[in-house]
C-alpha cells in the first residue's frame, strides 16, 4: 500500500498541470537573461511540438486505432514525455553557473526522475515499455535546447526557481486536484474521426479473437 502511494505521487509528476508550470518557469527565467532568449524561444519551440507529437499519437489511436499491437503501442507516453523535457532541464537551469560536476549532478538526478516517472506508469499498469520509451525519447530531445546550450543564469534568478520549483513540486502533486487529460483527448479524437467509440487495446484482443474464430 505505501509503494502504491509513492508511485502515485511520482507519477502525478509527470502530469500535464504539474509540469507545464515548470516549462513556463524554465522559459521565462531563460528569457530574463538576455543571451539565454535564443535558448529560451528554441526551448518553448522544440516542448510545443513534443507535447503536438504525443498528443497527436493518442489521438491518432483512439480516433482511428493508428498503433501497432506488436510492440503494444497505442501512443506516446504524456507523463514520460513531460518528464524527459522538463526535469532534467530545470535543473539543469538551476544548476547553471556552477561547477561541471554540479552541473552533471543535476541533470542526472533530473534523468532519474524522468526515468522513475516513466517507470510508475509501467508499475500502474497505464502504459506499455514501448510507449514509455517514446515518451523518453520525445521528451529527452526537447530537453537538449536547454542542456545544449546551458548559459548561467544569475544567482538570485537560480536561487529563486529553487525555491519555486521545490514548493511547487511538492505541494501540487500532493494536495492539486488530477487533471483527466486522457478523457479531453478521447473527446476530440472522436469528434474528429466521427466514430461513436474509441479504439482501445481491447480492439486489438477483439480482433484477435474474431480472426481466430473465422
Amino acid at each position: 500500500m505505501h509503494l502504491w502511494y509513492f508511485w502515485h505521487f511520482v507519477t502525478r509528476l509527470g502530469e500535464a498541470q504539474v509540469v507545464l508550470p515548470v516549462a513556463l518557469l524554465i522559459a521565462v527565467s531563460r528569457a530574463r537573461a538576455t543571451e539565454s532568449r535564443t535558448n529560451a524561444v528554441r526551448w518553448i519551440i522544440l516542448f510545443g511540438a513534443a507535447v503536438l507529437l504525443t498528443a497527436a499519437t493518442k489521438v491518432a489511436f483512439i480516433g482511428w486505432g493508428i498503433g501497432s499491437a506488436a510492440l503494444d503501442f497505442t501512443g506516446i507516453s504524456g507523463h514520460a514525455m513531460f518528464a524527459a523535457a522538463a526535469y532534467p532541464s530545470l535543473l539543469a537551469t538551476i544548476a547553471s553557473g556552477t561547477s561541471r560536476r554540479t552541473q552533471r549532478l543535476a541533470i542526472a538526478a533530473g534523468c532519474v526522475l524522468a526515468l522513475l516517472v516513466g517507470l510508475s506508469r509501467l508499475v500502474l499498469g497505464t502504459h506499455s515499455i514501448s510507449e514509455i520509451l517514446a515518451g523518453w525519447l520525445v521528451g529527452g530531445l526537447a530537453s537538449c535546447a536547454v542542456l545544449a546550450r546551458s548559459t548561467p543564469l544569475p544567482a538570485q534568478l537560480r536561487a529563486t526557481m529553487l525555491l519555486t520549483a521545490a514548493l511547487w513540486l511538492t505541494m501540487m502533486p500532493a494536495t492539486g486536484p488530477s487533471l483527466d487529460t486522457h478523457s479531453i483527448v478521447t473527446r476530440v479524437a472522436l469528434k474528429l474521426s466521427g466514430h461513436e467509440r474509441p479504439y482501445t487495446r481491447g480492439t486489438w484482443s477483439a480482433r484477435g479473437a474474431l480472426s481466430s474464430f473465422q
